[in-house]
């Protein structure tokens, strides 16, 4: 039997961190060790609001740190990952970062437990085999339409056949700019690539806004608009998704357990659930809702901005689901994350991503770069020190 001995979380950012749509800029590093074995993962959020969360005092009985549900636990299986997450969710119900923080601890456990097993973490998760996914080039919008057509050019001249682009000035100017923008991607990409559109929540729930924009869309075969809307807007969403002809919904990526993700599915009208296990609880909740939507005929797909471990990460809770082939890549992500890894999931000759056989997540964590970007933090209450930067 295995028991959790220590996890430990490292505060990671560049030199200088941008008032820009980029989550790549900081990072929280998470590390789980059992016995000899270790796992690392990610969680997509504030780092220091989620050491917070591990190591709170308690307030109440619902309102305790992660860490007291964490430490000690057995670590033996995949139910067992399961039993630490729920036991989470239930002593840190009030504390609402709790699935932030959980979602990197997650990661770091099914790693860990498929290096312990000498198992990928796809198949632990019950898929025979991990199916290849096709890569979409996911980038920011230039500032100008001219911008935007330079980056499409680069995108397709490197041979991807399917783009994103979202945030910047897209939502925040006139229909007709918003137009030019789009048109602008479409020319770059060319005719018979996926154009996609992040607007980023930039309308939260304004129907008329979003609807002013979809002709364009419609006119540029874009394939879907991502987050019109804030996540919680699913009578927003519901209502857009009938002014759409051909271009579909996507959202789900600020859902933050697998409950909020089945709403978006079950009542948003979306034709694509994104969901990021650095955000959701982790593998675990994010593999639930892929399931869910295979059932309900909903694209699964993954929402991932930052590092190769978390891409890793989010590739694996529908790895063995043929069908759901999109998978978001990050383009022009920090050097803290790309240097992040060892290895790097890049394109084959096909133009699509393999996820890899060796155990766990098969990343392999290159510490010089957490050397070179780790904070120094410490959390201290009455003199009392309840954190501090780990040793590597």
């Amino acid at each position: 039997m295995s028991r959790i001995t220590a996890v430990d979380l490292f505060y990671l950012a560049m030199p200088e961190i941008r008032d820009i749509g980029d989550g790549s800029q900081d990072c929280l590093l998470v590390r789980v060790e059992a016995g000899p074995y270790v796992g690392w993962g990610e969680c997509e959020a504030s780092p220091l609001t989620s050491i917070a969360s591990f190591i709170c005092p308690m307030s109440h009985s619902a309102c305790k740190s992660v860490r007291d549900s964490v430490l000690g636990q057995r670590i033996d299986s995949a139910e067992d990952i399961r039993r630490i997450g729920d036991q989470v969710r239930a002593n840190s119900l009030d504390l609402l970062q709790a699935d932030h923080t959980l979602s990197g601890i997650d990661i770091a456990l099914w790693d860990l437990l498929g290096k312990r097993l000498s198992e990928p973490v796809y198949r632990l998760l019950g898929y025979e085999q991990a199916w290849p996914k096709r890569p979409y080039a996911s980038v920011l919008f230039g500032d100008t339409p001219a911008e935007t057509l330079t980056k499409a050019q680069s995108i397709r001249q490197q041979g991807y056949t399917a783009a994103k682009f979202g945030w910047g000035p897209y939502g925040l100017r006139s229909v007709e700019e918003d137009a030019d923008q789009v048109y602008a991607a479409r020319e770059g990409l060319g005719d018979d690539a996926h154009l996609l559109v992040d607007a980023g929540t930039v309308w939260e729930a304004d129907i008329d806004a979003a609807e002013d924009r979809l002709p364009a869309l419609e006119d540029a075969r874009v394939t879907w608009l991502e987050e019109p809307f804030v996540s919680g807007a699913i009578d927003a969403y519901r209502c857009l998704s009938r002014s759409c002809r051909r271009v579909r919904l996507a959202g789900g990526e600020g859902s933050h357990n697998a409950w909020m993700a089945r709403q978006m599915i079950a009542h948003g009208g979306l034709g694509y659930i994104q969901i990021d296990a650095g955000r959701i609880g982790g593998i675990t909740s994010a593999s639930d809702v892929a399931r869910d939507a295979d059932s309900a005929r909903v694209v699964y797909v993954n929402h991932t901005f930052t590092t190769q471990l978390a891409l890793s990460a989010s590739l694996q809770p529908y790895a063995g689901l043929r069908l759901h082939e999109l998978c978001e890549y990050p383009l022009e992500a920090s050097s803290l994350a790309c240097s992040l890894t060892q290895e790097t999931l890049a394109r084959d000759d096909a133009g699509l991503i393999q996820l890899p056989d060796e155990p766990g997540l098969g990343m392999t964590i290159n510490l010089d770069t957490v050397r070179a970007h780790v904070q120094d933090v410490a959390i201290v209450v009455n003199g009392e020190t309840h954190y501090r930067t780990p040793a590597l």
